[in-house]
């Protein structure tokens, strides 16, 4: 039995070759093409740094002349969801949006854009500084999946764009 799945495994790796598959982040994938070759726009808020932080790390830091440019705006919105029977908050949600350009440094021109939703949550507590702790895990929570997803879009895209 063991002897078939490692086939099965098989064939189909085969199978995956035939029809063009390649990896994103392989020698000469679209993911590694793009490591170290797109500046961020300086972040101005906290919730930009976590963003690029996070964009870094996955993408890598790029140097002054990089052939890409990320500029990003975002929006995040915060509502109540929860409450106990006096009325009082107990649970928010963070609802975040990123909308990115992605700018060729030698042309100007802009190769991709897009935009790109999550959102997350946090409960009050007691504590205002239990509940002002959570708040900030949240936004961290928020911008790294945001900057996860713009780099998982850029990625997908790139070779309409790369060289």
């Amino acid at each position: 039995m063991w002897s078939f799945d490692r086939r099965t495994l098989l064939l189909g790796a085969l199978g995956l070759g035939a029809c063009g598959f390649s990896p994103v982040y392989g020698p000469g994938g679209s993911g590694d093409a793009l490591h170290d070759s797109v500046l961020l726009d300086a972040p101005e808020t906290t919730e930009a740094y976590l963003y690029s932080r996070r964009f870094e790390e996955r993408l890598g830091r790029a140097a002054a002349s990089a052939p890409y440019r990320l500029s990003v705006t975002f929006e995040i919105e915060e509502s109540a969801v929860g409450s106990t029977s006096a009325g009082e908050d107990t649970r928010y949600r963070l609802i975040g949006r990123a909308r990115f350009r992605l700018i060729e440094v030698a042309t100007g021109r802009q190769v991709h854009s897009a935009a790109t939703n999550a959102f997350t949550g946090y409960s009050t507590t007691g504590s205002t500084v239990a509940t002002r702790a959570s708040e900030r895990a949240a936004r961290e929570r928020l911008m790294t999946m945001l900057a996860d997803q713009t780099v998982d879009d850029l990625v997908l895209a790139a070779d309409d764009f790369v060289g």
